[in-house]
């Protein structure tokens, strides 16, 4: 009667069960929602063409990934030449797809309690890990393929078809690292979930922080939806007006919020580092590609962008604006006896650690190159992309930026305070 009575629901082998069942609905919905998106952006990008089947092995690479796997890259052409293949990047808009899907599935259960154990917390969050890392594996496994490289009328090219030797490129999923940063991944989607939840419970000792870190937390997070929301709207104009309607939707459904959230680093005055050499590159705007374009790394900020295209300055114009929504965001789901200044230090903490993470998160590098015999690259073959944070500027500057829209957004927010209330 009393367990009737305090509202909880006793530890049963129905509840264990309950519990796996949601857990294999979460899992097998993320990765349906990163497999959808993957298969999608490369079919825009051109890549079911492939040769020999190859096209469910790269959706495969693309969703390992996407959830925190590692790639290994190698190649060759017999004892004619070597190959040198490297690739680091994150497709965020898989990852992001897979992640609002199994967040939001691990906390439905949870919801419109104000309380729960430990012990129930770990109960609900061991299946959907173990679930996780299990497909994960099996994704990994089925993610390898080798590739013939075309090399044209090059000398090379006509040899290798003689001996029989052409150039070729594979890739395989590093197992260990996979399951490593996989396990990273999905831990850190479920511990995000339940700080920025509304609604979702917390354990008994972790309640007197909840005024510190879920509104804060919260509206981050709808701040950089916001940027991924605006891309989106960009893009699809972009795909309708200008041409190049394929590449666009390819960006957009593999790597959109990788642009986006740059934007939103550069428009509170943080910058990149990096450089595009080569035939090859990523998909990224024009304008991007003209500054990072040549063999020196080149600085990517709101000033370089703006010497090619003055409309660049909108970014911090957007960025200012937002910023101090989310300041009054975080302000108005707080106690009303949190402090302006209280609010500045939560929200200048929040947008720091968020804008290292984007960071993290957005750095690219892709490389490959192919020497004969060792004596050098062969022309025409050998490309490079980087991209990478100043992280002391970034991370320093949305400190302050946040410090700054927290203590403004908090006096903007307090004639709708309501008293005691935490959202």
């Amino acid at each position: 009667m009393s367990t009737a009575l305090s509202g909880r629901r006793p530890e049963t082998s129905g509840g264990s069960a309950r519990a796996w069942r949601d857990a294999l609905v979460a899992v097998v919905a993320g990765f349906v929602v990163m497999i959808a998106l993957a298969s999608a952006g490369l079919a825009y990008a051109g890549a079911a063409g492939l040769p020999d089947g190859a096209f469910p092995r790269v959706v495969a690479a693309v969703v390992v990934m996407a959830a925190g796997g590692s790639m290994e890259v190698s190649g060759g052409a017999g004892f004619l030449a070597g190959a040198d293949a490297s690739l680091s990047v994150l497709p965020l808009s898989v990852s992001l797809g897979g992640a609002l899907t199994a967040g939001s599935l691990f906390l439905r259960p949870l919801h419109n309690r104000a309380v729960a154990g430990p012990r129930e917390l770990l109960a609900r969050a061991g299946p959907l890990v173990l679930l996780w890392l299990l497909a994960l594996t099996g994704a990994a496994l089925f993610a390898r393929k080798t590739f013939g490289v075309s090399t044209g009328d090059s000398p090379l090219g006509r040899i290798g078809e003689l001996l029989d030797a052409g150039p070729t490129v594979g890739f395989r999923a590093a197992l260990p690292a996979t399951v490593f940063f996989g396990l990273l991944w999905i831990l850190g989607l479920l511990v995000i979930s339940l700080l920025v939840s509304r609604r979702a419970p917390l354990p008994a000792r972790l309640v007197r922080f909840h005024a510190a870190v879920r509104p804060v937390a919260h509206a981050t997070v709808v701040l950089l939806l916001a940027y991924v929301v605006l891309g989106v709207a960009v893009g699809l104009v972009v795909a309708a007006t200008q041409g190049h309607t394929a590449r666009t939707l390819a960006v957009i459904l593999l790597g959109l919020p990788n642009l986006a959230w740059l934007a939103f680093t550069l428009g509170f005055g943080g910058a990149w580092q990096g450089k595009v050499e080569g035939p090859f590159g990523l998909p990224m705007p024009q304008l991007l590609d003209e500054v990072l374009r040549g063999p020196e790394l080149s600085t990517v900020d709101v000033g370089s962008l703006a010497e090619q295209d003055a409309r660049a300055w909108w970014l911090v114009v957007i960025a200012a604006v937002l910023l101090l929504g989310t300041g009054f965001l975080a302000a108005a789901r707080s106690p009303a006896s949190v402090r302006p200044w209280q609010h500045a230090v939560h929200l200048g903490a929040a947008l720091a650690v968020a804008t290292l993470t984007v960071c993290l998160l957005g750095r690219v590098q892709a490389q490959f190159g192919l020497s004969v015999l060792g004596l050098g690259d062969v022309t025409g073959l050998g490309g490079e992309v980087r991209l990478t944070a100043v992280l002391w500027r970034t991370v320093g500057l949305a400190l302050l930026w946040g410090a700054l829209a927290g203590f403004l957004g908090a006096l903007l927010a307090r004639p709708v305070h309501r008293r005691g209330r935490v959202g």
